[in-house]
């Protein structure tokens, strides 16, 4: 006798055309396309050819240093380079858009309105231009966070989205700036220091590379932090994103209107504020990056016991130093295909620790099995480069010997024995393999009571 199967299966899920993957991307990529033609012609109309291409030639030289700062930010989990793609096009093509229209259509609204131009160009630049412009650049940050939520789980991530779209913004508004200040040189005949075109890049691309990229870090955070929160507080993570959006718009318009504070307002708030805010994120992210080093030295001990890791790779994997150390000695003995195998081991094994802990917390979701097995399948069909690379960065980045009067058990140290394996005498190690999971937090349904399955062998498929 037939019976139904317990749950639909996939053959009966009817998708709609507007729901499949190549319909959703090739919407995205016409509707950045032909924002970016737009963009593209009305730049052109205020700065005109020549000046186009001097504002093109002068605003791409600071976007290399930018992307480099934000990727190196990301080094520990790298999200995928198509998420930072979208997001620089999305802020040089979309949002500019989005500013040059919206703005203009309501400083002339304002002047119109009030019969006074230069009260509206004011009012216009410190009101109306950072509730548009971190508006548009934070939609970006929304649509990574709904629709890659996998690349999207921390503070670090959201800084690195953010920056990157603000980037992409600042990048298309400075070819804006400097071929209209290229035309202004044109017309009275001033060249050199003394150019318009002159004291704009030294202000714009000089001393305030990072002003866009810092307006917009803040909303970022806002939805890192919001990623980190559990799905109980439903509240706080609508809230956080919201909170960040509104410094960000409060520290734009302060800096657009430093120059209604006197001859050196500008000068004031580029000393007071932006100077200690830029340092203050820095420090915010490079002590997140530690902890996510610290997330990746605990979670890992756990697949060395059940045999998916060997005991020096916590550590390896726990410090940019050996795994810079890693891909160098591969890059040496395996060429660069092998340097490539040792990044994507350090990237599989960095994404397992994070799923790990989100699965302790609750975070990671119905498929945490399937995707916690295929990331520990990859690990192992990549051991055999790695494993040797990463081994070797151990031994080089190990520290001192401590001595110690007692005899240390082989089972607290990554390199085994009061006598490691490198002939050092151990003190005890923070890798030293933990209590299980399910004895921690026995209420996850994530968390098995010890591991679900044990790695390939002879004696299992």
């Amino acid at each position: 006798m037939a019976t139904c199967p317990p749950y639909p299966t996939r053959a009966h899920r009817h998708t709609h055309w507007w729901q499949r993957s190549w319909v959703r991307y090739g919407a995205l990529i016409t509707l950045l396309a032909l924002s970016g033609l737009v963009i593209l012609a009305l730049v052109r109309e205020q700065t005109g050819t020549q000046g186009f291409l001097v504002g093109l030639g002068l605003a791409v030289l600071p976007v290399p240093l930018l992307i480099a700062a934000f990727r190196w930010l990301d080094r520990v989990d790298p999200g995928p380079w198509r998420n930072l793609l979208f997001c620089f096009a999305w802020g040089a093509c979309a949002a500019a858009l989005i500013a040059i229209v919206a703005n203009s259509f309501a400083t002339r609204w304002i002047a119109t309105a009030t019969a006074d131009p230069a009260g509206a160009d004011t009012l216009g630049a410190t009101v109306i231009a950072p509730v548009v412009e971190e508006s548009a650049k934070a939609a970006a940050v929304l649509l990574v966070f709904l629709f890659r939520r996998r690349d999207f789980t921390g503070i670090v991530d959201g800084v690195v989205v953010a920056g990157v779209t603000a980037t992409g913004f600042a990048f298309t508004e400075n070819i804006l700036y400097l071929g209209t200040a290229f035309g202004t040189d044109q017309l009275t005949g001033d060249s050199g220091i003394a150019s318009v075109t002159a004291a704009t890049f030294f202000v714009r691309v000089v001393m305030s590379p990072f002003a866009h990229p810092l307006f917009t870090v803040l909303t970022g955070i806002g939805f890192g932090i919001a990623a980190l929160s559990t799905g109980r507080h439903h509240l706080r993570r609508a809230l956080l994103p919201l909170a960040g959006l509104l410094l960000a718009m409060g520290m734009h318009a302060l800096w657009n209107g430093s120059a209604a504070f006197g001859e050196y307002g500008f000068f004031a708030v580029y000393a007071a504020f932006m100077v200690p805010a830029f340092g203050l994120l820095t420090w915010l992210v490079i002590w997140t990056r530690q902890r996510e080093l610290g997330t990746v030295r605990a979670e890992l001990p756990a697949y060395v016991l059940a045999g998916w890791l060997t005991p020096v790779e916590p550590y390896a994997l726990g410090s940019m130093r050996a795994r810079r150390i890693a891909r160098q000695y591969a890059r040496r003995h395996a060429g660069k295909e092998g340097a490539r195998a040792v990044a994507r081991y350090e990237a599989c094994a960095t994404s397992v620790a994070f799923l790990r802990q989100r699965g302790r917390r609750g975070r990671a979701g119905a498929d945490f099995t399937a995707r916690e097995r295929a990331l520990l399948e990859t690990l192992w069909h990549l051991r055999g480069v790695a494993r040797p690379a990463l081994d070797y960065a151990a031994r080089a980045t190990v520290p001192p010997p401590v001595p110690v009067p007692w005899p240390v058990p082989p089972w607290v140290h990554p390199y085994g024995g009061t006598q490691g394996a490198y002939g050092l005498r151990t003190a005890p190690s923070p890798y030293a393999p933990q209590a299980p999971y399910a004895a921690q937090a026995p209420h996850n349904p994530y968390v098995p009571p010890y591991h679900p399955y044990a790695p390939p062998g002879p004696h299992r498929p």
